[in-house]
């Protein structure tokens, strides 16, 4: 059985009705869409999803980031006049 991970859930037919008002009364939290009370997909508001890529690039960077500070170790100093 697969676990829901949202307080609010709708079954497709609902999400069909009417999205707007199920939006609505979501109050920006995600909603589980449920298939025969399975959940199929998750409904979440645009400024959320849009943190979630900021969050997912941060990560993504700070990972970066690490990587190149252990490149340091063989990095070789220059003084700006050299260049």
């Amino acid at each position: 059985m697969k676990s829901v991970l949202a307080t609010c859930s709708a079954s497709i037919s609902e999400l069909k009705r009417n999205p707007s008002a199920l939006i609505d009364q979501s109050e920006g939290e995600p909603i589980a869409i449920l298939n025969h009370n399975k959940p199929t997909a998750y409904l979440i508001p645009a400024e959320t999803y849009e943190e979630l890529l900021e969050s997912v690039e941060d990560y993504q960077l700070g990972i970066i980031v690490k990587e190149r500070e252990n490149e340091k170790i063989s990095a070789v100093e220059v003084d700006l006049d050299e260049l």
